[in-house]
């Protein structure tokens, strides 16, 4: 493995606070596979952005009363940075395309040598057009059918499948703004033909690591032709196009995401050449990360960093149907963080992740999660400890874990590490599957406990229960590495607790008991399950 690892996910929307399927989608996951490559001593960097020039953001405004997008986006922005915060989705640099110094000139930079190179070429269509709202309508300002599933979706990209449109090849296209059924009128744009790059990405595609479901829509985009993709809207709000007799247009907002990539990467300052990244995302924005994104880079170098991995997330639902910021159906994550602790939900939706298939969140199955960590991962630690307080003297004893038990306990979890590593890592990647394994150990330190606890009746079975509750505490110590990539902040206080160093390898070596004589407290408050 190289020593140097780049991580990304998609940047969100600041047309309204991240709720719960954000969580659950690129954000959590991400830092859990940039904490575990950290713990294994790689350098590693995590990026995003925020997605300001998205058209969902003005669009969001004029709902609210006539908000500029400004407004919208740096209100938004504020309050997704604060939940990635609270809920420890560490990242390293996160751009702001507004903010950051040099994003405006490094995008039209982008553009403009793919342009000149004869890549991106203008061509005379028809596109949606409100009489009524005297607008231009593309993306978020126009909704219809999906050419190609017949789903319900707005321009440029439906959601349910995944695939391109050009706005309007939508049936029955209407203005999302007053309702109005849209006219189509030719309007001059710029296009990003993909049919000359059908080779190299179908190279691309047999080197990256993706999901089926994704490898299928890349298949069934070449199969039916590449398009050419719109890469100049008529508009107001975005990145100015900088070619002459388009410069009253905008830079379209997910061929902007290319570039923005790299200035995430030269944010972080690390001199070196960006590495291909691991890529997390919804299956929504999924077209746009293996199609459109990596035929913009093979346009615009030879040395692109093209991704290594992709790793999609499916819809996460409430109530049976897609979480969504712009129909309001959500839970907010913000609000969640007041009534919930960091780690429990990072717990829970990390158990819960759509990863291969949607699932669906309820706040039964929250509180669920948060009585398990409760009563079974605290449950088991606050008997351990107790034990520890009461016939130990409250210090770890001088016996060693040993006897067959031990040694079948200890082989037991030794294998089971090394599948917690192949849930953690890149190709293996399943948070789900590592929750399990997680709970697994807290499953069987707890029976090894339970079992072991009649030494202490036998006349001569206190060397044999202190070795079992050693024992124990060698367990307890290998969870609070191997659990700290699903529950930080957790695993942070159990070690503390334990006297051992956080951030450690999550390995076998790390389940090693403290130091006889270390002094172990039974705390006053839950450490997983708060």
């Amino acid at each position: 493995m190289s020593n140097l690892a780049w991580i990304t996910a998609t940047p969100p929307t600041p047309n309204g606070p991240l709720h719960l399927g954000h969580m659950a989608g690129p954000y959590l996951a991400g830092d859990v596979l940039r904490r575990f490559l950290a713990a294994d001593g790689v350098d590693v960097r995590y990026t995003t952005g925020l997605d300001d020039h998205q058209s969902y953001v003005p669009v969001r405004g004029l709902k609210d009363g006539g908000l500029k997008g400004q407004e919208v986006a740096d209100q938004y922005g504020e309050s997704i940075e604060e939940v990635w915060s609270r809920a420890h989705a560490d990242f390293d640099t996160v751009v702001r395309p507004r903010r950051t110094v040099g994003y405006l000139a490094h995008v039209q930079d982008f553009f403009e040598v793919l342009y000149d190179a004869g890549h991106i070429v203008a061509r005379t269509r028809p596109l949606p057009y409100c009489t009524g709202c005297e607008r231009w309508l593309y993306e978020a300002y126009v909704k219809g059918d999906c050419p190609h599933c017949g789903s319900a979706s707005n321009g440029n990209a439906c959601e349910p499948c995944g695939r391109p449109n050009d706005c309007a090849d939508l049936r029955d296209p209407v203005c999302t703004g007053c309702g109005a059924p849209a006219e189509l009128r030719d309007c001059e744009r710029l296009y990003f033909p993909l049919a000359p790059f059908a080779d190299q990405l179908q190279d691309f595609w047999q080197r990256v690591d993706m999901p089926p479901h994704l490898r299928a829509l890349c298949e069934r985009m070449l199969h039916g032709g590449l398009p050419e993709i719109a890469v100049s809207h008529p508009s107001d709000w975005g990145v100015p196009v900088p070619v002459e007799g388009f410069r009253d247009q905008r830079v379209y907002v997910w061929f902007e995401m290319a570039p923005g990539y790299l200035i995430e990467w030269e944010q972080c300052d690390t001199g070196h050449q960006a590495p291909g990244p691991v890529q997390f995302f919804g299956f929504d924005n999924g077209y746009f990360h293996a199609v459109l994104n990596p035929a913009a880079f093979l346009a615009h170098s030879a040395h692109a960093p093209l991704p290594r991995a992709f790793v999609v997330n499916e819809f996460y639902r409430l109530e049976g149907l897609k979480f969504s910021t712009s129909r309001g159906h959500a839970i907010w994550a913000r609000d969640e963080l007041a009534r919930t602790s960091a780690d429990v939900l990072r717990y829970h939706v990390l158990s819960d992740r759509p990863n291969g298939r949607q699932t669906n969140f309820t706040p039964a199955a929250l509180e669920r999660s948060r009585r398990h960590l409760d009563e079974a991962w605290d449950g088991w630690l606050r008997t351990l400890l107790t034990t520890v307080a009461e016939d130990c003297g409250g210090v770890v004893p001088r016996e060693r874990p040993r006897g067959a038990a031990w040694n079948r306990l200890e082989e037991r979890l030794t294998r089971l590490v090394d599948e917690l590593r192949e849930a953690y890592g890149v190709e293996g990647y399943d948070t789900r599957r590592a929750v399990a394994l997680l709970d697994e150990v807290v499953a069987l330190a707890t029976d090894f406990g339970h079992v072991h606890s009649h030494e202490r009746d036998r006349p001569e079975g206190a060397a044999a229960h202190r070795s079992a509750v050693v024992a124990q505490l060698a367990v307890a110590t290998g969870l609070a590495a191997w659990a700290a990539p699903i529950l930080p902040a957790a695993s942070a206080r159990l070690s503390e607790l334990l006297g051992v160093a956080a951030g450690r390898r999550v390995d076998a070596a790390a389940m090693a008991a403290p130091p006889a004589g270390t002094p172990l407290a039974v705390p006053d408050k839950a450490v997983f399950g708060g």
